[in-house]
């Protein structure tokens, strides 16, 4: 029996981002692209369907206009579904998802991070294997010099989601600064 999937698209400031939900609403594929059809070959046979195509994905696409609005973790309890290729991918893939916003890391950081330091080829390969961008944030993972490497969703996408997030970041702790120094100021 095939499975009917739900796809829909939102506007980003970096272009449209389609999303791909299996029946329990778990995200299959997401990709900055117009089209969530051009998103299954992304997505592992086993978990493949026929798209629907839905205005919204409901708790999905909530979560993503909350991240746009400035609520950075509010993608972050989205459940995901994809096969893997084996145990550490898996395991990258979860370890990928706890890398915070505003914080990106190294490749090879994220291969400590998620525990085999020596095999940054490995983090490498479950960065450019990950089908849910934005839900798994490959983006959030940089070349050992700093700069942005790869991203299948093109280098000007992964450069607005990281600057984003840093502007974000930055205006949050600006506002608790300016929280607590205006409290001591009315407790004084």
């Amino acid at each position: 029996m095939t499975t009917t999937l739900d796809g829909a698209v939102v506007g980003t400031p970096a272009g449209p981002l389609s999303i791909v939900t299996g029946p329990d609403g778990a995200v299959r594929a997401a990709g900055f692209t117009a089209e969530p059809e051009s998103l299954l070959p992304l997505v592992h046979p086993g978990l493949r369907g026929p798209v629907r195509r839905r205005a919204g994905l409901g708790p999905v696409t909530a979560a993503v206009a909350a991240y746009l609005d400035g609520d950075l973790t509010a993608i972050d309890p989205v459940p995901v579904q994809q096969h893997t290729g084996g145990a550490f991918q898996a395991h990258a893939w979860r370890v990928l998802r706890e890398v915070g916003p505003g914080r990106p890391v190294t490749y090879t950081a994220y291969a400590g991070l998620a525990g085999r330091p020596a095999a940054v080829r490995a983090a490498a390969a479950a960065c450019a294997r990950n089908a849910a961008a934005l839900f798994v944030p490959c983006h959030r993972v940089l070349r050992t010099d700093g700069s942005l490497g790869g991203y299948r969703w093109g280098l000007d996408v992964k450069r607005w989601l990281l600057a984003h997030e840093a502007r974000t970041a930055a205006e949050t702790v600006a506002d608790k600064e300016n929280c607590r120094k205006l409290t001591a100021s009315i407790i004084h």
